[in-house]
């Protein structure tokens, strides 16, 4: 399958490449050490196109696809992960109002996310409940008109900063299908019984907001259930084939950022009297790097044409989440290794690179689920 860039596409990649290089990368060290989230950076990168790019032209958005969306988030993470991951996740949520919304909340909600004017989540995880969804325990009651909901979600992406939230809720605990128990509430962050607090002392995407979020008998009117009622576990693994490729693109990003990174460095740096880059070892790592790159980036884009032709394929989207997430921490591993002791150190945008890398391989599914979700279909058992 001939994968060859649109003319359109290749546009979209070069601005984004402008935008990352001249507005991400010279500010992102100092958003990363003063833990900042830099609002007026979204908006500005509202404003030329870049965000929410997969939403429909009558919300607001260019009505295009998760490829481009992929090929801006690349361009982005490349050039800084951190601020890479604020723009993955401003949006995060609104493949799931697509899809499942009424008319009345896509027209609400979509276009300020699209001006950058406000940014969401998605609270799905849980103390007990992570890669086990099904187990949710936050609980929605329906009173009357409303939901009431109790409960709390962990590790939440723009639970501090976000103007509205999914919510993944319990609604039908008698139920003994697990898949038929949830469903999905959108939850404006100004309701009383609501509360955030953000989380400090990540490892690294320090400028990105994740928060701990508690619903105290939040009430929302009915007419905020997202697509149907009880019916929030299939949405929500639907949703999952699309946001798990936006993860890919971010991964495809990083590790190409962390081998440039390599390769300017190794050939300034010289031992025993010659530069890194003449010693054959390090042409080694270096082809095996470019060459995981492209596996990486080969299968998002597939993965990313099914969707787009409006054929989701879960077993190709675990493929390219998994995948590209495992080449960029086994290429940052070795870009940082290339750079020596300096590598180690903040002078050097490597290291960032390096604590960012990880959470790849964690959130939207560890590497584990996703390698369970791909054996399964494969092997066509349950």
């Amino acid at each position: 399958m001939d994968f060859e860039l649109t003319n359109r596409q290749k546009q979209i990649r070069l601005a984004a490449r402008e935008f990352a290089e001249g507005e991400l990368a010279p500010i992102g060290k100092e958003c990363e050490a003063k833990g900042e989230f830099p609002r007026d950076i979204i908006k500005k990168a509202a404003q030329l196109g870049f965000v929410g790019v997969y939403i429909k032209k009558e919300y607001g958005g260019l009505g295009l696809g998760s490829l481009e969306h992929s090929i801006i988030m690349e361009e982005f993470w490349r050039a800084e992960p951190g601020l890479g991951q604020i723009f993955s996740q401003t949006t995060f949520g609104a493949q799931e109002l697509l899809l499942y919304g009424s008319e009345e909340q896509k027209k609400k909600f979509l276009p300020p996310l699209v001006k950058g004017d406000w940014v969401m989540g998605f609270a799905i995880t849980e103390p007990e409940a992570g890669s086990d969804a099904a187990s949710a325990t936050t609980r929605a009651e329906n009173v009357g008109d409303e939901y009431v909901i109790n409960g709390n979600k962990v590790m939440i992406s723009n639970g501090t900063e976000a103007r509205f939230l999914l919510v993944y809720c319990l609604t039908h605990p008698e139920e003994t299908s697990k898949s038929n128990r949830h469903s999905i509430l959108l939850v404006e962050t100004d309701r009383p019984g609501y509360k955030a607090d953000r989380i400090l002392g990540k490892m690294g995407l320090h400028a990105s907001d994740t928060a701990n979020v508690y619903f105290n008998n939040v009430r929302v009117p009915r007419e905020n259930l997202v697509g149907g009622e009880g019916n929030g576990f299939i949405q929500l693994m639907k949703f999952l084939d699309y946001s798990r490729l936006m993860i890919a693109g971010d991964g495809v990003g990083l590790a190409q950022g962390a081998m440039e990174q390599a390769v300017n460095y190794v050939k300034k740096r010289k031992q025993f009297g010659k530069t890194i880059a003449s010693f054959q070892i390090t042409q080694f790592k270096v082809a095996e790097m470019a060459t995981l790159i492209e596996t990486a980036r080969d299968l998002t884009f597939k993965a990313c044409w099914y969707v787009d032709r409006g054929t989701p394929n879960s077993q190709l989207s675990a493929m390219a989440k998994w995948w590209a997430c495992n080449v960029a921490v086994r290429v940052v591993d070795e870009a940082l290794q290339l750079h020596g002791g300096y590598g180690y150190l903040d002078d050097y945008p490597i290291e960032r690179y390096y604590r960012a890398a990880k959470l790849l391989e964690i959130y939207e599914g560890t590497k584990e689920i996703q390698k369970l979700l791909i054996g399964r279909r494969i092997l066509g058992v349950t």
